[in-house]
């Protein structure tokens, strides 16, 4: 039942060409397979190893109606699809039924489809679609070379309980866990990986003692627990920024203060200060190197899903001054939108 690597994530929304035109223009994708059905019509989108299927249509209304547009189906490719599902409903999962495929549930709405591990992902048409392809065949490319990691808000009495579901379901183990407190938001934070290093999970979930904050907003925009954001690994985080803003990405913004402090903490990082200034990325480090990250607006009316651009030069963790300061911004976010 080992989990290899993230086939797919679905996304759906009201607005199919809105929402291609997001991640086409401004975010690099290129558009590989169409797919019409009874109730509902894809997009398959690929760069580096990532592929986005963007779902629209009457059979998906009900999702959202109760959460907005987000993401509905994060597929896993797995050695032995069947153990897998059988592992899963063992730990509580739901067996789903989805246009033929092995699922299973996951948390809120969101599923997870199983995907037998055959090579690389990359390339390979996701199931379950009448998809006809467009252009090329060779691997798309741009900034964006995989899907770094999936953040998920889930209710706050509930995170041990899913680390340990995707613990006994799907092999994962614990790989980081902070607890921190933004403005009067407190939150726990825990990262689950698969063994092979394919996938991860971070699970954020507000403190329900303390006073409610951004993951309390987001929980009830969203209807409940779901996907917060995906992270895109990029080589060179500065240039990606630059390029994407200028191509309509709105990312969120750091106080001038976070920079000077900058120098003082991180010697490595002296040299490249004042791009990062420039660019508004946030700067960590962790044993193994130094982190570079920074989040985006959401472009949906819900303000439910936003994306992250994140560089590793060298880290294989999570910064834990970096999550504050994530978040800290997306507070201010939260607070100046009133």
């Amino acid at each position: 039942m080992v989990v290899q690597d993230i086939a797919y994530v679905e996304l759906f929304t009201r607005d199919k060409l809105s929402a291609v035109d997001y991640f086409e223009s401004a975010m690099g994708f290129t558009r590989v397979a169409d797919s019409v059905e009874v109730d509902r019509s894809s997009i398959l989108l690929g760069q580096g190893d990532v592929q986005l299927v963007v779902t629209s249509g009457r059979g998906i209304w009900k999702f959202l109606d109760e959460h907005g547009d987000g993401v509905a189906d994060i597929a896993m490719t797995c050695d032995d699809v069947a153990a897998t599902r059988d592992a899963a409903v063992l730990a509580g999962a739901e067996p789903v039924v989805s246009r033929g495929n092995t699922a299973v549930s996951g948390f809120g709405s969101v599923v997870h489809t199983l995907v037998p591990a055959a090579g690389s992902s990359a390339g390979r048409l996701p199931p379950g679609h009448n998809w006809i392809p467009v252009g090329g065949t060779s691997r798309p490319q741009g900034r964006i070379r995989l899907l770094d990691h999936i953040a998920v808000c889930l209710q706050g009495d509930s995170i041990g309980a899913y680390a340990d579901f995707y613990r006994e379901a799907f092999g994962f183990s614990r790989f980081y866990s902070e607890y921190v407190t933004v403005g009067g938001q407190a939150m726990d934070s825990v990262v689950v990986r698969s063994a092979t290093g394919g996938v991860t999970y971070t699970l954020v979930a507000p403190d329900p003692g303390k006073e409610s904050g951004q993951l309390d907003a987001f929980l009830e925009r969203n209807g409940g627990p779901g996907v917060q954001h995906l992270a895109f690994l990029v080589d060179d985080i500065i240039p990606a920024v630059r390029e994407f803003r200028d191509a309509g990405i709105d990312f969120l913004t750091t106080p001038d203060t976070y920079y000077d402090l900058l120098v003082e903490r991180f010697e490595g990082l002296r040299e490249i200060v004042d791009e990062l200034r420039e660019t508004q990325v946030l700067a960590d480090r962790d044993e193994w190197g130094h982190l570079l990250q920074l989040f985006s607006r959401s472009p949906y009316e819900r303000n439910t899903l936003f994306f992250e651009l994140i560089q590793r030069r060298g880290s294989r963790g999570f910064g834990s001054s970096n999550i504050r300061a994530l978040y800290e911004a997306v507070e201010r976010e939260r607070l100046t939108a009133g």
